[in-house]
């Protein structure tokens, strides 16, 4: 409708124009939108208000102007001016109620655009180092990327997701050395009579001791982790999960790596650890509804090709190329980022020979251009002061302006109003696993994605487990399933006869092929018209903002119109209540259209839509 009226618009212009009524000028843009307010049309234009420089005329002259020449159309009830020159549209009740037919008609499809133009973009997110379990914070990551992916490719981008495996540096040595040091205190175990469950559970419970002293006044309480942290010089990966992948390999290998040497103690460890983590991490992720196209992994840009060049020489010859790089006296090698912007030069590779973590960074982000025209990293607000060189980077290379950084705060975690305690000294925290067994999938996502990533969340354990209308996911998934129960009673079908046929196939059951539309003349009906016909702009407002957290706030304002209009509007014949048959289907027909965007909008941010409840 909106392209309608802008073609409505031009033409009226032109014609005003033409008829010396108006100075010939041309209109970029004729600033239509949803009036806030419904008493102000269904649709208004700021047309007169940004031509008025363009015809040196009054707005609201401008506006009568075209008013008087826009054509009769059988969709538009009445056009009005409006204060200092707006242009206000009101619909026929037909046509403003024909998105209920619109949504019937094209299902999932319904709000899509051509927006993104199929441009290849990639979104990259959660990357954690494989060298533990991923917490809650990557667990933001997840909903927000994966559920920004989905909103980009209803918007009409081609989207890649992409995860990037660190799997190269020095925290690789760090995890498999503390692997190791836990290995040789269970053999030390065995090798004094015990059996390594004992040695296990010893270990454990030694770790617990330690997390409990947290002054540190009980040293003889935790000797195993005092002296697990006096072996690797307190650089280590505390956490229970590596007591588990020691015992683990114990399992496997029995007493065959006490003897080995040190390194290559660390380096089985390592190679064989981080492959276990990285498993568990797809499991989690996959558990959270967030698969990845793409696993791309660090290592490989350091990986010759047939020609003996590996990725990371390979972006620094074309930098060099272009005058972008120099070496310093004592045999660093040193990236001019100040000529992008950037406060300083960066590092590439120390006077020691050794890689810095930017290195990998120029090299895989031009290996990103490579494949995509645009990227987005999600990264968390510490990262912040990092953003310029990556940027710098990537225009050096030749991509200006196609890299862009969506930067997220913490999730504070909490349980009743308390906050739950955890220590990266300690290793102590609720993994994103435990958080998705203990709570399940639909809540945690719906929280995690219910905020701009540009504000904290703090996610009340407690709070978003409850099943009642003060917590959002229930309340919206409430509306769907009591949709679901309407239409299934319409057509007079049980749950498990509805599982088989499936919910479009009940509800054109219960309402037939074509409601009258124009019987929808209540103020709800026309509301839950206005909501839902208001879904492909939300769509391309959030693709455009990279926002997909104002789905939520959509799905929660949708379903209160709905659950407003069940309770003004009959749907149903009840004991003496009848209702006209027609205007039964018509409201089934509402039902059916607002169960459909419910779904498509739970189903864009990663969180099902049940059916029944």
């Amino acid at each position: 409708m909106q392209e309608q009226i802008d073609a409505c618009i031009r033409a009226a212009l032109a014609a005003a124009q033409e008829a010396g009524e108006l100075a010939a000028f041309e209109l970029a843009d004729t600033g239509i939108e949803r009036p806030a307010d419904p008493a102000n049309g269904d649709f208004s234009s700021t047309a007169a208000l940004r031509s008025a420089k363009l015809a040196h005329a009054a707005p609201r002259a401008i506006a009568e102007a075209i008013v008087a020449r826009i054509p009769a159309m059988a969709a538009i009830e009445r056009v009005e001016v409006a204060g200092p020159g707006f242009i206000n549209f009101y619909l026929s009740t037909a046509s403003a109620n024909d998105v209920f037919n619109q949504i019937r008609r094209q299902g999932a499809d319904f709000g899509r655009s051509e927006l993104g133009g199929h441009q290849k973009i990639q979104v990259e997110f959660v990357s954690a180092n494989p060298v533990g379990p991923l917490h809650i914070g990557h667990g933001r990551w997840a909903a927000l990327g994966d559920s920004l992916c989905n909103v980009l490719a209803h918007a009409g981008y081609d989207v890649q997701r992409e995860y990037y495996i660190n799997d190269h540096g020095s925290q690789m040595d760090v995890f498999g050395s503390s692997i190791a040091v836990r290995y040789l205190q269970i053999a030390d175990f065995v090798a004094a009579g015990k059996d390594a469950d004992e040695a296990h559970a010893a270990l454990i419970a030694d770790r617990d001791a330690f997390i409990e002293d947290e002054e540190d006044e009980r040293p003889e309480a935790h000797p195993l982790m005092d002296a697990f942290n006096e072996a690797l010089g307190g650089n280590a990966y505390g956490g229970d999960y590596i007591i588990e992948l020691a015992k683990r390999f114990w399992d496997i290998d029995g007493d065959a790596l006490v003897g080995a040497t040190a390194d290559e103690r660390m380096a089985s460890f390592r190679e064989r650890g981080h492959l276990m983590m990285l498993d568990s991490i797809r499991r989690t992720c996959h558990e959270a509804r967030c698969d990845f196209d793409i696993w791309f992994s660090e290592r490989s840009l350091y990986t010759p090709d047939e020609d003996g060049t590996d990725a990371v020489h390979r972006a620094f010859d074309r930098l060099d190329e272009m005058g972008h790089l120099y070496a310093t006296d004592d045999g660093a090698l040193w990236f001019r980022s100040t000529d992008f912007g950037d406060d300083k030069d960066r590092v590439l590779v120390k006077s020691n020979g050794e890689y810095t973590y930017f290195a990998s960074d120029v090299a895989y982000h031009w290996n990103k251009f490579q494949r995509v025209e645009h990227v987005i990293d999600i990264w968390g607000a510490d990262h912040h002061g990092y953003i310029k060189r990556v940027d710098s980077a990537c225009e050096a290379l030749g991509y200006p302006g196609r890299f862009e950084v969506l930067l997220g705060q913490l999730v504070n975690l909490l349980r009743n109003g308390e906050a739950v305690r955890m220590s990266k000294r300690k290793g102590t925290m609720v993994t994103f696993a435990e958080l998705l067994d203990e709570v399940g999938a639909d809540a945690t996502r719906y929280t995690l994605v219910s905020k701009s990533s540009h504000q904290m969340i703090d996610f009340d354990i407690d709070v978003v487990k409850r099943q009642d209308n003060s917590n959002p996911v229930y309340y919206v998934q409430y509306a769907h399933a009591r949709i679901c129960s309407i239409l299934r009673r319409a057509a007079g079908m049980t749950f498990e006869e509805a599982q088989v046929l499936g919910m479009d196939a009940v509800a054109d059951a219960a309402m037939g092929d074509a409601p009258d539309v124009s019987l929808l003349a209540d103020e709800t009906e026309n509301a839950l018209a206005r909501k839902l016909s208001e879904f492909g702009t939300l769509i391309e407002a959030c693709a455009r903002d990279r926002a997909p957290f104002r789905l939520t706030h959509y799905a929660e304002e949708l379903a209160a119109h709905f659950h407003s209009f069940y309770t003004v509007c009959q749907v149903l014949p009840g004991k003496g209540r009848p209702v006209d048959g027609d205007l039964s289907k018509a409201r089934l027909l509402v039902c059916d259209a607002t169960r459909r965007v419910l779904a498509l909008t739970l189903r864009l941010i990663g969180v099902s839509a049940p059916e029944r409840m």
